[in-house]
């Protein structure tokens, strides 16, 4: 083709441009085609538009572009031309679900045109074989292409190929391959101008760390990936289904539901890709099963299954049958047929070299179970099982719950305790990986069957003390680990400046009545860019101290104390209770957790009421309640609690219980913990040396923290906090490392963010991220304010907010309330609290002798009920 001009450039250099910045290739078609090219050239510029509009708009505008430049480039009778358009033509063919259609045009083009444009062919029919998932034909036509770009000197379609080879393998699990060949593609990138290649390497990179089980670089990958598409101004549907996979894998299935939710509908406003649609549809139908919405996924999986089926793609439609038939069987239905179907599943994904086959076979083996087969489950849980011991750490984990299954079935104890062991052990080491909180915090719920199988079997067991270690194995894992610091990220202190002041600026403009949509969608951006950057971090690697929980360890340092704990475990909805101390550990049973829970509700309503005067009438139905609740919770174990301490170890659904409530527990010294194990290492922490006290008056308060300025003088010489000195950066490098912290500042529990739950400062909040920024947080920590010690549940029973982001930092104590208070009424309270402190009691005991010490009447004996001590301090 003789070379003219297309705007800057030559007509030739509008087809790599496609791919380097697809927008100015555009609009240089555009331009070259109202200046009345001729065929040849015409056909060039219409396939450009054409390959725009297939992967970044409207794939019916595509087609006819494609259309049209291949009947341009048959008249100029270009065989290499018209051969180059059919394979482009093909692969639109293809995402638009006509198959036959596309595969034929790939066999036009492959017939036509010299050796080195048949080799690009095959490339892109390789790309289609991957889309429809026939995997095999995909890399047999790469391997047929590579060596002919190779001797062509040919380094863009070189390094598609080995970029596509690697994703190829990926798909089939040979995740070392991949990295081999990203490796060399990446290498071969770098020497073009390819922006959009590039872009796609780094998304594909991000897929091969998951696949490495490496979430925190695959989130960091493709939050990369992302800018680069942003700059280039073209849209990231492929992206979101890799990511949504990653997310649903970090127990962020909410948010993977509703990216691809979002996705769908931007790919149906341009009429886009209908393969991208079946592959949305199908990631979405997997977050909703995890997300435990079955309804949602038997809807998106079916669409998915009819779409897959249409573009004749038999491995996203095996796909979607295997999420289909879970959903179904999680919506309670359960079938002879379903245990067929499951098991031809399995045995179909296995053909395909899937590594969802396991998954498949678990399925079939879990309704064989239900039916009462067990010989038929056996056989299906036995090939599922294989999965343990290789692979990716959910792979991994889905075979030992398949084993222990299989030793459940059998009636062996011991056999299900060890499968739950070793998958446990899996999913240490993984979590450990994870440096963000949340990540951690989230990732648990992948092991909550495997706990409760092992505390089923435990129970079964009869000894309380085995029941004790396996509620313990896994209860508050995620504060078992050494906590990961935050990066030393400029970019994450400056955007959490940004976002203190935009946070600031908004709650100025509401009280003045000023409007502040533009603010708030400032602040929405910044806290979307704070998570993702915290979400990148990576975690020690290292399990805890290396110490397993040791009940006679917790029975020696209990009897020292004089206390007991009393650590609640639910299973099947029944509360179980572990009464421990005294040398031993006796098992209670309690009442319904449904039923606790709906009492715990009442209870907050009821403290909501009395925070305010008027509301008198309404503590009898609180004591009631509390009355009704301690039955529900405690059962017979409330009356065979001896005179000492009580440590309570709560569920997570549970954690809003205001414990000073129940009669049992009301002239007791009583404390809460996360777990058994959590109290032990609070119990172990040693006082800073030192003893510097650091007191914090922030705004806004009724009674403008009036107990700030009496502790002033009780403390003698303390950091003291107050006005415009009370700005978070003081505050933090105050209370880092302090032995005793008050802080008396309006709290904000956010329950759809918890880490920017916040206490309000002078210059904005102080959220969770910034506290976890803390080289050593205050050894006892005093909030006086409301709702500071609301915590958001998670995972398989993990807390998030700012009580638990504090205990794994070195704070060994925290005084909080669950709920909205009386300012006045807290005033004496914490000074009482205080005056109990400097006599030497914990805050436990200290805040017992407040509450004590509080005028006798409903709005200070309900604010006294809502302050909790956390902790052993």
């Amino acid at each position: 083709m003789r070379q003219v001009t297309a705007g800057n450039g030559t007509v030739l250099e509008l087809l790599p441009m496609v791919f380097a910045r697809p927008d100015v290739a555009l609009r240089r078609a555009e331009r070259l085609l109202e200046s009345g090219p001729p065929p040849e050239h015409a056909s060039v510029a219409h396939q450009v538009i054409g390959i725009w509009q297939r992967d970044f708009g409207d794939l019916e505008v595509a087609l006819r572009h494609l259309r049209r430049a291949r009947d341009l480039a048959a008249r100029a009778g270009s065989a290499d031309r018209e051969a180059d358009v059919l394979a482009t033509l093909g692969v639109a063919l293809v995402h638009a679900g006509r198959t036959r259609q596309g595969l034929a045009a790939f066999e036009r083009g492959v017939g036509r045109g010299s050796a080195h444009t048949r080799a690009r062919v095959l490339y892109r029919r390789a790309y289609s074989f991957w889309v429809l998932g026939r995997h095999g034909e995909a890399l047999d036509d790469v391997r047929r292409a590579v060596p002919v770009l190779r001797q062509a000197g040919d380094v863009i379609w070189v390094a598609r190929s080995l970029t596509l080879r690697a994703t190829v393998h990926l798909a089939l699990g040979a995740v070392d391959r991949a990295e081999a060949d990203f490796a060399a593609a990446e290498v071969l990138w770098g020497t073009t101008g390819q922006e959009h290649d590039k872009a796609d390497v780094v998304e594909s990179r991000a897929l091969t760390a998951f696949r490495a089980g490496d979430i925190p670089a695959a989130l960091r990958l493709f939050d990369e990936a992302a800018e680069r598409y942003d700059a280039l101004g073209t849209p990231t549907f492929m992206l979101s289904i890799r990511r949504c996979e990653v997310l649903r894998a970090a127990g962020l299935a909410v948010e993977a539901l509703a990216e691809a939710d979002a996705a769908i509908a931007a790919l149906e406003r341009i009429g886009g890709q209908r393969t991208r649609k079946a592959e949305l549809l199908l990631v979405a139908a997997q977050a909703a099963g995890a997300a435990g919405a079955p309804d949602t996924a038997v809807d998106r999986a079916a669409a998915a299954v009819r779409l897959f089926a249409r573009q004749r793609r038999p491995w996203g439609e095996a796909h979607a049958r295997l999420v289909l038939a879970e959903a179904r069987f999680a919506v309670g239905r359960r079938t002879g047929r379903m245990v067929s179907e499951a098991a031809a599943l399995a045995g179909r994904l296995a053909s395909f070299g899937s590594p969802s086959a396991p998954q498949a076979a678990l399925l079939a083996g879990r309704i064989a179970l239900a039916l009462d087969r067990p010989e038929e489950a056996e056989a299906h849980l036995a090939l599922a099982a294989r999965a343990r011991h290789g692979g990716a750490p959910q792979a991994r984990v889905t075979g030992w719950v398949a084993q222990a299954l299989r030793a459940r079935a059998a009636g062996s104890r011991r056999g299900v305790l060890r499968a739950c062991r070793y998958g446990l052990d899996v999913l240490d080491a993984h979590r450990t990986t994870l440096g963000a909180p949340e990540l951690r915090a989230r990732v648990t719920e992948q092991g909550e069957e495997l706990a409760a199988l092992a505390q089923e079997a435990a129970l079964a067991s009869g000894g309380a003390r085995r029941l004790l270690e396996w509620s313990e194995r896994w209860r508050a894992a995620a504060l078992a680990a050494p906590a990961a610091r935050p990066p030393a990220d400029p970019g994450l202190l400056a955007d959490l400046a940004s976002f203190r002041e935009i946070a600031s600026r908004a709650e100025e403009a509401r009280r003045d009545g000023r409007p502040v949509p533009v603010l708030e969608r400032e602040q929405r951006r910044l806290e979307r860019e704070i998570r993702s950057r915290t979400l990148r971090a990576r975690g020690t690697g290292a399990g805890g101290d290396g110490r397993r929980f040791d009940p006679a360890a917790l029975l020696e340092r209990l009897d020292r104390d004089g206390a007991q704990l009393v650590e609640l475990v639910v299973l099947d909805d029944r509360v179980r209770v572990l009464l421990c101390g005294g040398g031993r550990v006796r098992l209670f049973t309690g009442g319904r957790l449904s039923r606790a829970e709906a009492e715990a509700e009442l209870v907050q309503a009821g403290l909501r009421r009395l925070a305010h005067p008027g509301g008198a009438a309404r503590l009898p139905l609180l004591e009631a309640a509390g009355r009704r609740l301690e039955e529900a919770l405690l059962g017979e174990a409330a009356a065979r609690l001896g005179p000492g301490p009580v440590v309570v170890v709560p569920p997570g659904r549970l954690h809003r219980v205001p414990w000073a409530l129940l009669p049992s527990l009301r002239e007791r010294v009583v404390s809460v913990s996360p777990s058994a194990g959590a109290w032990l290492r609070a119990r172990e922490t040693a006082p800073p040396a030192g003893g510097r006290h650091v007191l914090v008056r922030g705004p806004g308060l009724a009674t403008g923290g009036a107990e700030v300025p009496e502790l002033v003088d009780h403390y003698g010489r303390p950091t003291l906090l107050e006005g415009d000195g009370a700005r978070a950066g003081e505050v933090l490098r105050a209370l880092d490392g302090a032995s005793l912290a008050h802080i008396a500042a309006h709290g904000v529990f956010r329950a759809d963010n918890p880490l920017f739950s916040s206490l309000r400062m002078a210059d904005g909040p102080l959220t969770v991220h910034d506290f976890e920024r803390l080289e050593s947080s205050p050894y006892r920590l005093i909030l006086s304010s409301c709702d500071t010690a609301r915590l958001a549940p998670v995972g398989s029973d993990e807390l998030l907010g700012l009580v638990t982001a504090l205990l794994p930092l070195g704070t060994a104590g925290v005084v909080a309330s669950s709920a909205p208070v009386n300012d006045a009424a807290v005033v004496p309270l914490m000074l009482a609290l205080h005056k109990g402190l400097a006599c030497g009691l914990s805050l436990a005991e200290a805040l017992r002798d407040a509450r004590a010490a509080l005028p006798d009447d409903a709005v200070h004996r309900a604010t006294g009920w809502t302050f909790t001590a956390f902790g052993a301090a």
